[in-house]
């Protein structure tokens, strides 16, 4: 009986310190290696270990309030470029870094990227099924992270039809829905409700709000919601089974209350660095003290350049991997 105690006990204080791993990473400020920088702008290295796995990241830290920093995004059609090609394209800005996911065949944006108060890319809202499931389909509502003019950032849940001007937001995770119909039916979800989780038929409902960004960019699953750690993967279907916890390279975005914007890269699928799960991900973010965040496309995308300057490694041995879509920091 107690060895059984004593292995409940041992179980115990493993998940505890599997859960508290952010809060004891050390972030070493590295300005002097990506100079010129503004003095709203830092760049921060860890390379402590997290449950004894080795580990590497680097988050950038802007204040949004800078009106000498812009905050844009960049896509192509129908090709990719590396970062390094964005970096170019665009006259060499203070920072790149991947976002939203895309199709290998068609090298198709999968998520909303808004440029310039514009839609140029939206969310794929019907998903095939698979096996005894071929002829139904499943519409989930991606999100993304936006920025408006006012300089005010939010992480959302979006509906995107190109027939409207602007995405529309809910601040509430949506439940998918399933059904045979390939085309997704946006006009069911003009409604929302405010109890979670919901169903646009069967509960009261709010208005769904125009989401009048400047710049957005999607990706999934949120990560943080009012500083807590709700991951919606089961809302937003991107990752099946356990993928969750898996170990991989991540790319991420976050804000704080006060208005700070933070990029976060962790290296993986190399000697040196296993990458992280996605709830490691989401508790460094918290640890940072992001109120809201967002997963981007990691794996073999992940990859953020500071004035044109690789921080973590790209996993893909031949080096940074082509993508559709940027977010991008501009010195004005």
């Amino acid at each position: 009986m107690k060895a059984q105690i004593k292995r409940i006990i041992n179980y115990s204080l493993l998940i505890i310190n599997s859960i508290g791993v952010s809060a004891q990473l050390k972030w070493t400020n590295v300005d002097s290696l990506y100079q010129p920088l503004p003095s709203s702008v830092h760049v921060y290295f860890t390379n402590q270990p997290i449950d004894t796995a080795p580990f590497r990241a680097y988050y950038l830290i802007a204040d949004l309030k800078d009106k000498h920093l812009l905050f844009d995004a960049d896509t192509t059609l129908k090709r990719r470029l590396t970062p390094t090609q964005f970096y170019q394209k665009n006259n060499q800005p203070l920072v790149v870094v991947n976002t939203t996911f895309f199709s290998f065949r068609t090298n198709q944006n999968l998520n909303v990227v808004i440029k310039d108060g514009k839609l140029v890319g939206y969310n794929i809202h019907s998903i095939p099924g698979r096996g005894k499931d071929t002829f139904t389909y499943r519409h989930p509502i991606g999100s993304a992270i936006g920025i408006s003019k006012k300089r005010m950032a939010d992480i959302a849940w979006l509906i995107t039809d190109s027939s409207r001007k602007y995405a529309f937001a809910s601040q509430w995770p949506v439940e998918s829905e399933k059904d045979s119909m390939i085309t997704f039916n946006s006009k069911k979800y003009t409604r929302i409700p405010s109890p979670l989780p919901y169903f646009p038929d069967k509960l009261p409902s709010l208005p769904l709000m125009p989401w009048k960004m400047q710049t957005a960019v999607g990706g999934g699953p949120i990560l943080l919601q009012e500083g807590q750690i709700k991951i919606t993967n089961n809302e937003e279907l991107k990752f099946s089974g356990k993928a969750i916890d898996d170990k991989h390279p991540r790319t991420s975005m976050g804000y704080t209350k006060d208005k700070k914007l933070i990029i976060l890269v962790i290296e993986g699928r190399n000697a040196i660095a296993h990458g992280a799960t996605l709830t490691q991900e989401a508790e460094i973010l918290q640890d940072l003290g992001c109120w809201e965040a967002l997963n981007l496309d990691g794996g073999g995308s992940s990859c953020m350049l500071v004035n044109g300057k690789e921080t973590i490694k790209p996993s893909d041995a031949a080096g940074q991997r082509a993508v559709p879509a940027v977010f991008i920091v501009q010195k004005k």
